[in-house]
């Protein structure tokens, strides 16, 4: 029975190569689609899978009123912890990857993931330890642990425990070597604890070091978390006023409310509050969107082929019929089309792991991922797709044809029947409504994306170079660390401005890239506000074309431009009311500052976030040289090329002992919304399928009704009918269809692309444009492909199919 079924499919197959392959060829699409889902899914849900104690292991991450989330915390949080009873480990953490070289006898190796934390950190990150142990791994600071990927770039076969490395000027002594874990929040290349040294050198800050602890009872962790927002809302609070000669309200009021969270390792990748591990956060809404997206198209592949198996149904009417006579049931006939769905599904499949793996280096490209088509986990759920592609794709046709009445089929009267013509009809708006839903959602997406790449800044960062300087050690621990470090970059400085193509050099304590939210506190009038306070270099404003829209820019003229004077942007002065900014007085730092001068606001931060206040003085006003880490250099226009290889020959006598590194602004705040450019490419990539997958199924569907309609379009031109009227009757549901299909897409497009549109502070509103491309578009499509078939039809011999009448 089964290889009569199989020699049946294959006949089918082969007398219906086109819709066979659309069949195949649309769900492979829509299980391919899937497949790059799940892969991505999986690989962001295993994070810290690795970890048995991630269920145990939390971070604190603290906010105060009008200020982001930090994931740095104070250590007047220790002594609380010490008393809590379920804490069972407390490790502080220095800022997370720091850069710098390994050094062991003649062999230098650069490394960029190094961490500084507490004793206990491999009881929160239990990495597999290869060689040593981690008991000792970070007893004193003398002690090291190294992963075993620098292990044997630095000392090849050779057993590292014991052996004397150098790193950040400081000589340590390799205790352990362990493996990296894969999808780890922490994955760093080189431990250290040298911790002791910091915390008694910022044992009062507020915002100085990470928090990360181990509990033993997680289902106690608000107790924990209760207990150290009162640390910070009470006992701090009470301190400063003390100190300040405030009272307790005043202070509170003063300061605002502090909010701690403590958040689990086992949800930290994708919904964590902040960015408190170093590897960052993963895109939970790109991944929804993502996954959402991607079972909307394989819906879509399985409604196409249910409609395809439906149409040709038709065709299988009376083989239907005879097969009830000599004797079969409609379980039979069920299983026996069921049995064709699976091997449809395999087929599918099998086509699907093909462009998957074809395509499959592009797909990491786009994520910047390392994906694999492997795991049981994976496996499982390919098995889980083919059963719901039977279920939903294989069932339904199977009792439509089962069901079939076998006296009227075998007298050929079923093509006249409308049985199972609402149902194909019905899934053929539903076809409309997901292609207009992604041809109207993916222009306004593009409309936003488009929005963003060409909306006014308020700074010009094209033809301006980042580029990175890495003092050694030594400079920071001379007694006037600030006026040595501005020293060095004085004399930077100078060397950069001789080189020809070079137009201007300045700095700031500022980054391009989206990401740098850091706010410090600004007294006006006995009010606190929590705004950006930024140190620059002279000339940065006139570099990066920021325009001054009331008194004047800091200026190395004035005298007092590095004592007592400040810059603000319009969104400070509107925050602070001041009608007339010059010459007011600000408190930074402990410091008066006198503004000189309010620039048009700018952005430093992703889209997603409105412009902050901004107060910018000079580095000698408030000693921050010591924190000056990057170089902005802006190039002429001609030989742009040339004038970045002579600045690499420069670099290699002014910092021999890292690679020259360099980043166009404009490049680097483009890539702080690029998550939402592969937002708006997936959409228009899924478009160009699902237009596809929907056209197949017109084609398909209009191919069958046109070619049950024959034998009237015969007759109709017998009476004279001309092409026009003809092309006309045979069109005009479908545009109907498409009519219902996009009026049905319109309350969704409009309420879940306004919900992706609130990610941005600065964004377009919806208009009807996209919608009547959208509906155009679609139209045109429909006709295209509906007139085309119609059209041959028109042109057949009526004698073909009325001789017989």
């Amino acid at each position: 029975m089964l290889k009569n079924y199989i020699k049946i499919f294959i006949y089918h197959l082969n007398h219906n190569k086109l819709f066979s392959f659309l069949n195949v060829f649309g769900l492979a699409i829509g299980i391919a689609g899937l497949i790059f889902s799940l892969l991505y899914w999986n690989d962001e849900q295993s994070y810290n899978d690795w970890n048995p104690e991630k269920d145990k292991v939390y971070q604190v991450l603290v906010q105060l009123t009008g200020m982001p989330v930090f994931s740095d915390c104070s250590l007047f949080l220790r002594p609380v912890l010490a008393k809590d009873p379920n804490v069972e480990n407390v490790v502080y953490a220095d800022s997370w990857y720091q850069k710098d070289k390994i050094v062991y006898k003649d062999k230098k190796v650069l490394v960029e993931k190094i961490i500084n934390v507490e004793t206990d950190f491999f009881a929160l990150f239990p990495f597999k330890i290869i060689k040593g142990d981690a008991i000792s791994a970070l007893k004193d600071d003398s002690s090291i642990a190294i992963s075993d990927a620098i292990a044997k770039r630095l000392f090849g076969e050779e057993n590292p425990i014991g052996k004397q490395i150098t790193c950040l000027d400081q000589m340590f002594v390799v205790r352990a070597v362990y493996q990296t874990p894969t999808n780890s929040s922490i994955a760093p290349d080189v431990v250290m604890n040298k911790m002791k040294e910091l915390i008694r050198d910022n044992a009062t800050g507020l915002f100085i070091f990470k928090l990360l602890l181990k509990v033993k009872d997680p289902s106690k962790i608000e107790t924990t978390r209760a207990s150290l927002e009162q640390v910070y809302n009470i006992d701090f609070i009470k301190r400063e006023a003390q100190q300040e000669g405030f009272t307790f309200e005043d202070m509170a009021n003063k300061i605002g409310h502090f909010e701690v969270f403590i958040e689990p390792l086992s949800k930290a990748r994708l919904h964590s509050v902040a960015d408190g591990y170093p590897e960052g956060r993963g895109n939970y809404q790109f991944l929804l969107i993502m996954v959402g997206l991607s079972v909307l198209i394989l819906i879509l592949s399985i409604v196409n082929y249910i409609n395809l198996a439906t149409a040709n149904a038709v065709k299988r009417a009376k083989e239907v019929g005879v097969r009830k006579v000599v004797g079969a049931s409609k379980s039979t006939i069920v299983i026996q089309f069921i049995l064709e769905t699976v091997l449809i599904s395999l087929l599918s499949i099998l086509l699907a792991l093909v462009i998957v793996e074809i395509t499959l280096p592009y797909y990491n490209d786009f994520l910047n991922k390392s994906l694999r088509i492997m795991g049981s986990q994976f496996y499982l759920q390919l098995i889980l797709i083919v059963v719901l592609i039977v279920l939903f794709a294989g069932i339904l046709p199977a009792i439509y044809v089962a069901n079939f009445e076998t006296l009227k089929v075998l007298k050929g009267n079923f093509s006249r029947s409308k049985s199972g013509i609402w149902l194909r009809n019905g899934m053929l708006i539903f076809q409309f409504t997901i292609a207009t839903f992604f041809i109207v959602g993916s222009y306004i997406v593009y409309q936003q994306i488009d929005y963003l790449s060409n909306k006014d800044l308020g700074f010009k960062g094209d033809q301006v170079i980042a580029i990175n300087l890495n003092f050694p050690k030594s400079d920071y621990e001379v007694a006037n660390v600030g006026q040595n470090i501005y020293k060095k970059y004085s004399t930077i400085k100078q060397e950069l401005s001789k080189i020809k193509g070079v137009d201007q050099v300045s700095t700031g304590l500022l980054s391009f890239d989206g990401f740098d939210n850091s706010l410090g506190g600004v007294l006006y009038n006995d009010e606190l506000f929590k705004e950006r306070t930024i140190a620059v270099d002279f000339g940065l404003f006139e570099m990066m074309k920021i325009e001054v829209v009331q008194g004047r820019s800091l200026n190395q003229k004035y005298a007092s431009d590095t004592i007592n004077s400040v810059v603000i942007n319009e969104k400070a002065q509107k925050l602070m009311d001041m009608k007339e900014p010059i010459g007011k007085e600000l408190i930074i730092k402990q410091r008066k500052l006198k503004i000189i001068g309010v620039v048009k606001d700018f952005n430093l931060l992703s889209p997603e976030a409105d412009v902050s206040g901004m107060y910018f003085y000079h580095f000698k006003t408030v000693d921050m040289a010591q924190n000056i880490g990057t170089v902005f250099v802006k190039l002429k226009s001609d030989n742009i090329e040339n004038t970045i290889a002579d600045i690499e020959k420069l670099w290699a006598k002014v910092d021999s002992e890292y690679p020259f590194k360099y980043d166009f602004i404009d490049k680097q705040y483009a890539r702080s919304y690029e998550s939402y450019v592969k937002q708006k490419n997936l959409f228009s990539l899924l478009n160009v399928v699902v237009i596809l997958i929907a056209l197949f199924g017109l084609f398909a569907l209009a191919s069958y009704s046109i070619q049950r309609r024959m034998k009237e379009i015969a007759i109709r031109k017998t009476l004279g009918a001309e092409t026009n009227f003809l092309l006309i009757e045979l069109s005009k549901q479908y545009i109907l269809y498409c009519i219902i299909g996009f009026l049905i897409a319109l309350f969704p497009i409009y309420y879940l692309l306004n919900r992706w549109l609130e990610n941005f502070a600065y964004r377009i509103e919806i208009s009807i444009y996209p919608f009547i491309i959208g509906f155009a578009a679609l139209l045109s499509l429909t006709l295209l492909v509906v007139l085309s078939r119609a059209y041959q039809a028109t042109k057949v011999d009526v004698l073909k199919y009325l001789k017989y009448e």
